[in-house]
């Protein structure tokens, strides 16, 4: 009895330890290394909720550790993948602007666009603003308002693998424009913080009734990804929230 009520609790400290480790890969430039260690907390995040509603052990502790854990994991982790994209689109694009002519030689500090990168950590002051108000907002039991962070989170973290492994040209000449990334960045600490009712895949019962809309989710991403990859996580999360403002309406 009393050791299950610390399963949630050490599956949200699995979820901090996958955020931590997953920040000095992303400061390392290490970018697919620590998309996958997020992808991991995101499973450990997933379940800590799961287990305590399954255990029946739910509490205001558990509820604070998920969201001083989500602030690693889906905050701080995708605002330094962020950055770290646009300083390597930014710093290519500086040096293939140089010019060769004595005198004309600028350094990278002093360029008018060393500053765009740090536009990427928006993501993470979204993120943790989005995470103080869930806990104190009583609305979001069995549905969201606003995107939650980890989906936010799976759009940011699916660029470096779309660019590693994704053979769509269009997807990666995208990913490789810095006015792309800083409008993704900007659109994503919107939807997180947006009074727009997003439906949650909590299920109370697995009725076709009561559930068709997730059961058809689940059906369009488990399609699109095995269909498209990485490039399908974007395209998902898209379709999760058109698809609740049509619930909405």
């Amino acid at each position: 009895m009393l050791i299950k009520k610390y399963i949630p609790n050490l599956l949200t400290l699995l979820n901090l330890l996958s955020g931590t480790i997953a920040v000095i890969y992303a400061v390392n430039g290490e970018l697919v290394i620590a998309a996958y260690l997020v992808f991991l907390g995101i499973f450990f995040d997933f379940f800590d909720g799961f287990s305590a509603r399954l255990l029946n052990v739910q509490g205001e502790l558990g509820k604070q550790l998920d969201s001083l854990a989500d602030v690693v994991t889906s905050g701080v982790v995708p605002g330094i993948v962020m950055f770290q994209l646009l300083s390597k689109i930014v710093h290519e694009n500086w040096v293939d602007g140089l010019s060769c002519e004595v005198g004309n030689w600028v350094s990278f500090s002093e360029s008018h666009w060393h500053w765009l990168p740090f536009m990427g950590l928006l993501f993470t002051l979204a993120a943790a603003y989005r995470l103080a108000k869930f806990n104190i907002d009583e609305r979001q039991t069995s549905s969201f308002i606003g995107l939650p962070t980890p989906a936010a989170t799976l759009v940011v973290l699916s660029l470096p693998l779309i660019l590693k492994f994704s053979s769509v040209q269009f997807a990666t000449s995208l990913i490789e424009n810095k006015w792309f990334l800083i409008g993704v960045t900007l659109l994503l600490c919107f939807l997180m913080n947006a009074e727009i009712p997003l439906f949650s895949l909590k299920f109370k019962d697995y009725s076709w009734k009561n559930n068709k809309v997730k059961f058809v989710f689940i059906l369009i991403t488990a399609l699109l990804c095995v269909l498209f990859q990485f490039v399908a996580i974007p395209i998902v999360i898209l379709i999760y929230v058109v698809m609740s403002l049509l619930q909405n309406k």
